[in-house]
């Protein structure tokens, strides 16, 4: 085709399983979207819609949601709106914020390929990134060699790319154990925030609770300027919910 010739209007919209429609879509009414269209017969299937954020699910008795690889990505221009949005949306809903099991929804945070994001998984095991482009270079940054801006790097890398919390977990505590150097008051706090979040993911309550207790320490001896460049963790650390 000529490169000049004109090229047809198109839109991609992400088609997901799901076990069941009614879990999913009470979810996404939470988070503030408008279900547009609903079948039960022939076949399951459902439209969802926040704007022009459009999503459509279809049931299959056979799909199992802690299992799902399904995930999308929705690219925005306003990506703290719409993260106060939903978790606003879910605490009306559920009562807090989940951050782990099924539905959940992760921090929101600068990622070292260029984007701001956070990430949510509905009940379906759906994973949909959100995310607005902060930086014309989209590729992965090399890890800093600085230690423990090295160990954030990988850990939040593992915990929130590659959701393997394991990971994360294993590169905490290696960095975190270290005797001949000690992390900035900064770098602890970001370092505690993350273990205790991964650790509730895994299901370590004990480990959650002792981390998310020395965060809290580290946050109380951060300075006004400290706290402010730390605000997503601390946002974080604030929706950690131990029973």
């Amino acid at each position: 085709m000529d490169r000049h010739t004109k090229k047809a209007t198109a839109k991609t919209i992400p088609i997901l399983p799901c076990q069941t429609l009614q879990p999913v879509l009470d979810f996404y009414s939470a988070l503030g979207f408008e279900i547009t269209f609903q079948q039960k017969s022939p076949n399951p299937f459902a439209v969802v819609e926040y704007g022009e954020i459009q999503l459509q699910f279809f049931g299959l008795k056979a799909h199992d949601p802690q299992a799902s690889y399904s995930t999308c990505y929705v690219l925005t221009d306003d990506v703290d709106t719409l993260y106060e949005a939903f978790r606003s949306g879910l605490k009306a809903a559920y009562g807090r914020i989940p951050t782990r099991g099924l539905p959940r929804i992760g921090t929101l945070k600068d990622m070292s390929y260029g984007v701001r994001q956070f990430l949510m998984t509905d009940p379906g095991g759906n994973c949909i990134r959100v995310g607005k482009q902060i930086s014309e270079d989209q590729s992965h940054q090399p890890a800093p060699k600085e230690t423990f801006a090295r160990a954030l790097h990988n850990a939040s890398l593992f915990a929130d790319s590659k959701e393997d919390p394991a990971g994360a977990a294993k590169i905490i505590d290696r960095v975190l154990r270290m005797t001949d150097e000690q992390p900035t008051p900064v770098q602890l706090l970001r370092l505690l925030t993350l273990r205790a979040d991964v650790a509730l993911r895994l299901g370590d309550e004990e480990t959650g609770r002792t981390a998310q207790e020395q965060a809290q320490a580290a946050a109380a001896q951060l300075t006004e300027v400290e706290r402010e460049s730390v605000r997503d963790d601390l946002a974080r650390l604030a929706d950690l919910e131990l029973p």
